[in-house]
């Protein structure tokens, strides 16, 4: 029997599965990547006998190559937040789907283990830019203000590092990141004891002040977009701008694009009370998805710019 376990790249790919892991240890394959590459079940050679842990990859886009694993007998359990589309109703499927706003797939996984590795999962919601769910989760804990924003500055650096063209943009790999968070049992620890996350958290500041000053190609009434420079800097920082332009003003829709492939990479953010969500927008595109409030593109033709800042003008402008 074969343990594959399938994640996003991120920090609530990272931080589900590290809570899953504390609650089950043991040896598994690591499959996983950028965050843009989340057609990961194809990448997974598995069949009966073989048990299958997928984390925040959205279920539509890998519908296709998760009923081949379940026909060919393996055991599927599955946890994600994106929308996803028809059901897939198996015996051998466990699915733990929610796309509700304010949740995150370490938050799921957080519900699912009943809190028992929660610290985790206030990391991930904080990457996730869900900052009330996490400091709801960590008021839980009796965290401290200074543990909170270690914490936030944890998930934020690890959301960071999932962005890019490739993994040659990521300064380092998803798989070697999460390797290194799995030698701690407490994220505070990892924070206080592996150079990486100081190398992380340095470079996100510096891409992200870099990022402040590119002026908006396109705004009107509570919605902008961004076209950031041909440089690794800012695919790197695509979604960690996304998340702080939603922040400083929660009631602008914004869309953050990046030179990438020949075309560019999309991070849009919606407030949850515009009638349309982001999920729903970028799904208007072939690469697109995500959840209602935080969603992307993989890949927008280069032909294709003025053609989705007119379509994000008549939704959100």
């Amino acid at each position: 029997m074969s343990r594959i376990d399938v994640f996003n790249g991120d920090a609530d790919g990272m931080c589900a599965l590290r809570q899953l892991r504390l609650a089950e240890p043991g040896d598994s394959q690591l499959v996983t990547g950028p965050k843009r590459d989340i057609a990961l079940l194809e990448r997974v050679r598995a069949g009966k006998g073989d048990v299958v842990t997928v984390l925040d990859v959205a279920l539509e886009r890998n519908r296709a190559a998760l009923v081949a694993l379940l026909e060919r007998g393996a055991r599927v359990r599955y946890f994600d937040h994106h929308f996803a589309g028809e059901s897939v109703v198996h015996a051998n499927l466990e699915a733990v789907l929610d796309a509700s706003p304010g949740l995150c797939t370490s938050v799921l996984v957080d519900r699912y283990l009943k809190g028992r590795f929660r610290i985790w999962a206030v990391a991930g919601a904080f990457g996730d830019n869900l900052d009330e769910a996490a400091i709801g989760l960590g008021a839980s804990l009796a965290l401290g203000a200074s543990e909170l924003e270690q914490l936030r500055e944890l998930g934020r650096s690890l959301n960071y590092n999932a962005y890019g063209e490739s993994e040659a943009d990521l300064l380092i790999s998803p798989a070697e990141l999460y390797a290194r968070l799995a030698r701690y049992s407490d994220p505070l620890a990892f924070v206080a004891g592996e150079r990486i996350f100081a190398d992380l958290q340095a470079a996100r500041h510096a891409d992200l002040e870099a990022a402040t000053e590119t002026p908006p190609r396109w705004s009107g009434g509570r919605a902008a977009v961004y076209v950031l420079g041909d440089r690794p800097s800012s695919r790197r920082v695509l979604g960690t701008f996304a998340n702080h332009l939603a922040r400083i003003d929660p009631r602008c829709a914004c869309a953050v694009l990046a030179p990438s492939d020949g075309g560019y990479a999309v991070s849009v953010r919606v407030p949850a009370e515009r009638p349309l969500g982001a999920d729903a927008f970028c799904r208007q595109f072939p690469s697109g998805g995500g959840r209602r409030e935080a969603a992307g593109i993989g890949q927008l033709p280069e032909g294709g710019l003025q053609e989705f800042i007119e379509r994000f003008r008549r939704a959100y402008g």
